[in-house]
């Protein structure tokens, strides 16, 4: 395979990433737990038969400059006796090439024409596929999975000359084997091909055909064009999330300076924010209200000037919104906005928490069918921009992607969602909420969350206050005082 250099990971400059504090209750791998990785020589796998050779363009939402990344998704899976004998390496890689015989776009490389048009080659090259063993038990990464992962360098592994967005493959799995009998699937997405909600629907058919399914049970479709732009495009909404604004002030830090944790979110977290709230505010969303408490938090942390705008970007599945006509059934492409809510700095901090909730539910509620249509123009008209990270900070909820429930015979994934924090091409802007169930047995969030150390000491501060009556109430600090010792993992 030919090099390519990604031009949109300027800033990350190293391997290392730093610590990781949990909050309790939750049971975090231990620091120190390293491990090694034995591979195979990573290979090609092709459609199990013959796909058409064809261009297929990709939508205006698709191809957009802020997708044009790798998004890493990890899975953990135990042993289960009854699949003794059976090979997981084995049976999804056997799976992977029959289903992309239905999901042949995949198996393609993507191609780029005039006006920075993107469009998948069909060429049936196949998907790159990594066999590997590890000598850890799922049980050394401590009762309680969550990003960030040790070695995950190591489990979903950066293939040399197979990272590109052009002219290279557009998915990578990796299967490793546990001592145990339980084993981890690695998967490593180009983000311009689907969204979360088309991710699970591909590996959801992975999983029917590796338990003997002929065909996937929602039949893939294509239907790019449904989200393109109009002739001729006509931008009708106000986008500030694709503002284009210098960072006069270095605000982008390297990923190597980056302080990597993750917060769990439960029942009593959720009531205690909402204790913040006025009454006709608290029956808002769990989304909603988590979205204003770390935006506010974070602003609190990163310092900004008072008068300079800070935004947040909210990710919005957009399907349930489209109606005339509505996304065909099987669709996989990216069917999401990025709503913003933009405040001064110090409006933010110096309101309650009610003011920032006011803000995100207003910008939640503006996407509709005009609203993508409206995106899908300025892609066409203002050259694909990227989406705003100065100043910014973007949440996407996996709640209810459904990647926990991607089964390959071996029954639910123990953890299953984003491989970490803080992905995409600029590094730290981006949070994940993903579905998760703590030590004690609570079902709740937990979300991996990135920002420069000294930063971080004082967003736990300010979400420390947010959460006080219930650190009151239990008696414990939310995070803990002492920092683990350090252990090192690698970005992608």
């Amino acid at each position: 395979m030919s090099t390519i250099i990604n031009h949109h990971y300027p800033f990350i400059l190293t391997d290392r990433l730093l610590p990781h504090h949990p909050t309790p209750p939750m049971a975090p791998p231990p620091p120190s737990l390293v491990f090694s990785v034995r591979r195979s020589p990573p290979e090609l796998v092709a459609p199990a038969t013959p796909t058409p050779h064809e261009f297929k363009p990709l939508s205006d939402i698709d191809d957009q400059d802020g997708l044009r990344f790798q998004i890493p998704v990890i899975q953990f899976y135990k042993n289960v006796p009854s699949m003794n004998g059976r090979d997981p390496a084995k049976v999804i890689k056997a799976a992977l090439a029959k289903t992309l015989v239905f999901y042949y776009p995949f198996a393609g490389r993507l191609r780029e024409g005039a006006g920075r048009k993107l469009s998948v080659e069909c060429t049936g090259e196949g998907v790159v596929f990594i066999e590997a063993d590890a000598d850890v038990t799922l049980g050394e990464f401590g009762d309680a999975l969550q990003p960030p992962f040790p070695c995950l360098e190591e489990l979903i592994y950066d293939v040399p000359g197979a990272g590109g967005v052009l002219d290279s493959p557009l998915l990578l799995v990796q299967v490793t084997r546990l001592k145990c009998g339980g084993f981890i699937f690695g998967l490593r997405l180009n983000h311009t091909m689907a969204d979360a909600a088309g991710l699970v629907q591909f590996m959801t058919a992975v999983g029917e055909v590796a338990r003997g399914a002929h065909a996937p049970s929602i039949p893939p479709v294509w239907g790019r064009e449904v989200l393109n732009a109009r002739d001729p495009p006509r931008v009708t909404r106000t986008h500030h999330e694709y503002d284009e604004i210098a960072d006069t002030k270095n605000t982008i830090v390297p990923l190597d300076e980056m302080d990597h944790r993750s917060f769990f979110f439960g029942a009593d977290e959720f009531a205690a924010l909402r204790r913040h709230l006025p009454p006709h505010l608290r029956r808002c969303s769990t989304f909603e209200v988590l979205t204003a408490a770390l935006w506010r938090c974070r602003t609190l942390a990163l310092r900004p000037d008072p008068e300079e705008e800070v935004r947040v970007l909210c990710i919005v599945n957009s399907r349930p919104k489209l109606r005339h006509p509505p996304l065909p059934a099987g669709f996989y492409g990216n069917a999401f906005a990025f709503p913003v809510a933009l405040a001064a700095a110090g409006d933010l901090c110096e309101n309650p928490l009610s003011y920032a909730l006011e803000l995100v539910k207003e910008a939640k509620n503006s996407v509709d069918q005009e609203y993508m249509k409206s995106v899908a123009d300025m892609m066409v008209t203002k050259g694909r921009p990227h989406f705003a990270v100065v100043r910014s900070y973007l949440v996407s909820d996996l709640t209810r992607a459904g990647f926990g429930d991607v089964d390959f015979g071996w029954g639910k994934a123990v953890y299953g969602g984003a491989a970490k924090g803080g992905v995409g091409a600029i590094p730290g802007v981006a949070s994940f909420y993903i579905p998760f169930r703590n030590g004690k047995g609570e079902d709740g969030i937990v979300v991996p969350f990135c920002l420069p150390a000294a930063a971080m000491e004082i967003f736990v501060k300010e979400l420390n206050g947010l959460l006080k009556e219930k650190a009151e109430e239990e008696e414990r600090p939310l995070i803990p005082a002492k920092k683990p010792s350090t252990f090192i993992i690698s970005a992608l």
